[in-house]
């Protein structure tokens, strides 16, 4: 029952977002909302959920401390621009007099996506065993360094970008000297903690949904794909050198040739 009332309930607020974008026409805040919305499932998987208390504060700091740090970053991206995102623009040019009924469904289709990304904090939140392991505490560990590494990551591209002088230019500071993104691979290897901290739960391959979907929407769907076509299109033959230097995802050091 939980897992039902908690997917009508992230449906309820998409469909709330969908209705105020109908006059906005800011339908770039769904990205914000769904972060935000992993956050509140797991404050409520954590308030209902049947496992041992320490597992459900530490679900709560987990999940939370990531979601709503990710939710603020692209809320304080989003009121920084008066125009839609280029993604959603487009979306309105290609769908035409149809838009908003497929923003209907996209904003839906967000919802179930957030919820099945909240799945693996169900699964600690009913997790009996208060027992503090050494999987437990690799799988805070882990969490700790994806946070960290994603905030660094996220504050030297702001920084890069703010600068006026670094217009048009490619970000080459920082961690982005060894991944052209390694905002996303910091957020892929949070979903690890989830997994460890579960380990020995009912129902603890759930808890894998997080890696394996979210690799699946980096790499194939919304996130590395779109993002390598735009910086092509804005950056040219400077992303294509960076491209030919630089690890796509996991962080390594650049090849010695394109220095």
């Amino acid at each position: 029952m939980d897992l039902i009332i908690s997917l009508i309930g992230i449906t309820v607020i998409m469909l709330g977002l969908w209705a105020w974008q109908l006059k906005s026409r800011r339908a770039d805040w769904v990205d914000a909302a769904w972060a935000g919305g992993i956050g509140l499932l797991a404050i409520y998987f954590s308030a209902v959920g049947d496992g041992s208390i320490e597992k459900r504060i530490l679900i709560v700091l987990v999940t939370g401390t990531w979601a709503f740090r990710l939710a603020r970053h692209l809320a304080v991206r989003l009121a920084g621009h008066d125009d839609e995102d280029g993604r959603y623009q487009a979306m309105r040019e290609h769908f035409g007099q149809r838009a908003n009924l497929f923003f209907f469904f996209f904003f839906i289709a967000q919802g179930l996506v957030a919820w099945l990304f909240a799945l693996p904090a169900w699964v600690v939140a009913n997790d009996p065993s208060s027992a503090l392991t050494g999987w437990v505490i690799l799988g805070v560990g882990i969490w700790l360094l994806s946070l960290a590494g994603e905030s660094i990551a996220d504050r030297q591209l702001a920084a890069f970008r703010q600068d006026p002088a670094n217009k048009g230019q490619v970000c080459q500071v920082g961690l982005w000297r060894y991944s052209r993104h390694p905002n996303y691979f910091f957020e892929w290897l949070h979903w690890f903690s989830y997994p460890l901290i579960a380990l020995g739960a009912p129902n603890q391959w759930i808890t894998w949904l997080g890696p394996v979907l979210m690799l699946l929407f980096l790499y194939r769907l919304t996130g590395i794909p779109y993002t390598e076509k735009q910086s092509l299109k804005s950056r040219g033959d400077a992303y294509r050198a960076y491209q030919r230097s630089t690890s796509a995802f996991v962080p390594w050091w650049p090849k010695e040739s394109e220095k």
